[in-house]
Parts: C-alpha cells; structure tokens; sequence
C-alpha cells in the first residue's frame, strides 16, 4: 500500500480551497512533492513529517505550490525538480525518482499552465495532480498561460493512464480516479455548449457570458469566471468556430461555422484552406513528387 502524507498549508483561499496539499510519499527516504507557499511554520512541518527527503518535486510553478520549494529542498538537502521553477532542474517526460515503497513517473499535462507535470505511481495506480484535477470542484484555466485544448488532450492523456487513486494539490482524495477524469471532461464540453448557446442567443461579450453562464453564481466569483470564459472562446477561435473583433474589454465575439476543406469538404480547425487530414496528403504528395 502507498504511504502518501498530507500536509495542509495554512492558504485558504477561493483558488485554493481549504489551502495546497503537500504530499509526503514513501518511506526512509521520503518524496515531498508540492513545499506549497513560503510558509516558515508549514516548512516545518512538513520536514517534521518527511523525515529523511530525497527529492523534491513541483507539479508547476504556481506560488501555492513552489514558492517554498526552494528553501525546503535546501534545509533538507535534497535536490528540486520541476518543469519551470527557478532554482530547480529542469523535469523530463517520463522521469522516474524512486524511494521505499514509491515509484513516481513525471508525466508532462499542459493546460492549467504551461509547465504542469503530473506524478504518476503505477503500482498502485496512484496519480498525484497538482492543479490539473483537484479533490473538489473543477480546476482554473487562466489563458494564456492556461490554455483549454492543451488542457483538454492532458486530461485524455490521464485517462490513458488509468489511474485508480487521485491526490490533488487541493482538496480531498479522489477514490474514483476514472469518474472524476470522465466528470472533468464533460464539464468543459458542457461549459462550451453553454458558451455557444449564449453566442446563438445575442451575447458578445466576455461579460455577458459570464453574465448569462453564472446567473446563479455569487458575483464574487465572476471575475474568475471571466478567465475561465476566455479561455473557451480562445480554443474556439483556434477552431475556427467563433470570430473576435476588437481588443481588451470591448472585444467582441460571434458564433460562426468553420470553414469546409477545399479538398474534402471537411470542418477544418482554424482558419486554413485545408483539413489536417488532406494537409497531410497534399504534402506528401509533393514530398513523392
């Protein structure tokens, strides 16, 4: 059985709910994945809980979860990796850190950022991740370092892992890995629908959407709520399903249909002549001839 310690950091907050998990994995030595805020007094603890560390590792470089990454990985004298973290050495796909009782695998997911990595245990299908899916709620996508297609393939990417066990960077253990990564992904596809029916019914704003979407939200959270819009409309722009016209708060955006490849008459994504199918074909074609 997996030996996986949670320490709570004292950083409630909306992002954050209920503050960022540190995750204490293995024995003699120990992983401490995720130091959390520069917190003297949770720093403390958590070396209280680790005992011996051999690594320290970062799922991405957000403050709540790197920001003491640094000075804990000196006071315990153990090397920091992470994908985009000052001070640290720079994380690969696929890299494996081994202790008693643990084998965790670097598994790169763009999409809340640029840099995300999740860990990922096999043995006992356990997936540490971070930010990409929390215990509770869904997680926050704040473009453009947060981008939604790339979010959307690192989700499926996890599923392909199929993982049994969930430790978030926030909230409680998930002990239905598969239903929750299948609940994430309905929820985007369910959020996008939304934004497009509020397009079809008159809305051009980012604010209007919002407006419309979270009605029965408190206005507290409508200011992350427009971040999360945003990013919608940014993968269906790339699409080529919506049009943008403008800048800044007046942007405005409207519903249309992608354009049909000059070859098969296929959607094509974005804005191109061609869909990736026959793209594909025409330059090989002129690579033969």
């Amino acid at each position: 059985m997996l030996r996986a310690i949670r320490v709570l950091a004292p950083n409630p907050s909306v992002y954050t709910l209920e503050g960022t998990n540190t995750w204490i994995v293995g024995g003699g030595p120990t992983i401490v994945l995720d130091p959390g805020p520069d917190d003297p007094a949770h720093r403390d603890e958590v070396l209280a809980s680790a005992g011996e560390v051999a690594v320290v590792l970062v799922t991405h470089s957000h403050e709540d979860h790197g920001a003491g990454a640094a000075a804990l990985a000196d006071r315990a004298h153990a090397p920091l990796f992470a994908w985009r973290l000052e001070g640290a050495t720079h994380l690969t796909d696929g890299q494996r850190f081994l202790v008693p009782g643990a084998d965790l695998e670097a598994v790169h997911t763009p999409g809340h950022s640029a840099d995300h990595v999740v860990f990922l245990e096999r043995a006992n299908g356990a997936l540490f991740t971070g930010d990409a899916v929390l215990g509770r709620g869904t997680s926050f996508i704040d473009p453009p370092d947060g981008d939604l297609t790339a979010y959307l393939a690192s989700l499926r990417h996890m599923q392909e892992l199929a993982p049994r066990t969930i430790y978030p960077g926030h909230g409680p253990v998930v002990v239905d890995a598969g239903a929750k990564l299948q609940d994430y992904i309905a929820h985007r596809a369910e959020r996008e629908a939304q934004v497009l029916a509020g397009l079809e019914a008159g809305d051009r704003t980012v604010a209007q959407l919002v407006e419309r979407i979270y009605a029965d939200y408190p206005v507290e959270v409508h200011a992350l709520a427009a971040r999360s819009v945003t990013a919608h409309l940014r993968k269906l722009d790339r699409e080529g399903r919506v049009d943008k016209a403008g800048r800044g708060s007046s942007q405005t955006w409207t519903a249309t249909a992608p354009n049909a490849c000059a070859r098969c008459g296929r959607p094509v994504h974005g804005r191109g002549r061609y869909c990736g199918p026959c793209s594909l074909a025409l330059l090989q074609g002129e690579a033969t001839s």
